[in-house]
């Protein structure tokens, strides 16, 4: 049986349906079992947990072959990551209780980056979690894909698509989630010991102006990347209700600086299968 948390998102989803297509037994740990209800009409078993309920999720991981862990997104995280650090407690002390076979978790490109940033939640549950007496993979994914979901609006509309990555031509590891959901499933089901750090993107490399130019295939129409200016950026994020737009900043910051990578050499990234176009495609239809 395979625990799987955040299916009701992208990359749990991906995952559930590769283990369920492989015949594998699924359990599908979910805050809201409404939510889940369509994981269990696909022959999920349920168990109710919120990610920061420690006894609920140890039952949830309770005699399971493998977990896979994601950590919920806080986009506008408060000074030293409060909601992030009861959440890794939380996971934290239910496989110690629970013992699960392994775990597999989903990290992030630069995860191993010094400088504060918004993905330094993902670096404290890689510390916290390397301790822990289970075997353990951290899936270090790129950049989703996905991300241009807050494009398609714009790019249909206006031929614009409004970047934070930058400069426009300099590519970033990229990856689609169903990409993510394949490699996860293929770890899960893998026998190691210790401590492992998977790294992952797509097929290629993507600038904000690959981006544009997916769009402009896709949509039939031209489209254009436009440079957001980083002097801007404080006042537009905090005009989008944000409170604590720095961990953000930094972020973005170092896509574009460079510190936010990869620590392997480029030989041993596994790469995805799926093609950006591909991702765009499903992204506006799914707009319509």
């Amino acid at each position: 049986m395979y625990a799987i948390t955040g299916i009701t998102g992208q990359v749990g989803g991906a995952l559930a349906r590769e283990l369920l297509a492989s015949g594998q037994p699924v359990r599908a740990v979910a805050r809201n079992a409404e939510r889940a209800a369509s994981w269990v009409a696909q022959g999920c078993q349920l168990a109710t947990a919120r990610m920061d309920d420690e006894a609920a999720l140890a039952d949830a991981f309770s005699g399971a072959t493998g977990v896979f862990i994601v950590l919920p997104p806080v986009f506008d995280p408060a000074p030293d990551f409060p909601e992030a650090r009861v959440v890794i407690d939380a996971v934290s002390a239910a496989i110690r209780k629970a013992r699960p076979a392994k775990v597999v978790c989903l990290s992030t490109i630069g995860a191993q980056a010094h400088e504060s940033n918004l993905l330094t939640q993902h670096t404290l549950m890689q510390q916290e979690l390397s301790t822990l007496p289970v075997p353990i993979t951290f899936l270090r994914a790129g950049w989703f894909m996905e991300n241009a979901a807050w494009d398609v609006a714009s790019a249909r509309d206006d031929g614009v698509i409004a970047s934070y990555l930058q400069p426009l031509d300099r590519p970033v590891p990229m990856v689609a989630t169903d990409d993510i959901g394949r490699v996860a499933a293929t770890l899960l089901q893998q026998t190691w010991s210790g401590v492992r750090i998977v790294e992952l993107e797509g097929p290629r490399r993507v600038s904000p102006n690959d981006i544009a130019d997916a769009f402009a295939r896709v949509l039939g129409r031209p489209v254009r990347a436009e440079a957001v200016n980083r002097q801007d950026w404080e006042s537009l994020f905090l005009s989008q209700g944000m409170k604590h737009p720095l961990p953000r900043m930094r972020m973005l910051d170092g896509f574009n600086e460079g510190w936010i990578s990869f620590e392997r050499p480029d030989d041993e990234i596994v790469r995805g299968t799926t093609e950006l176009d591909t991702v765009l495609d499903a992204l506006v239809n799914r707009s319509v």
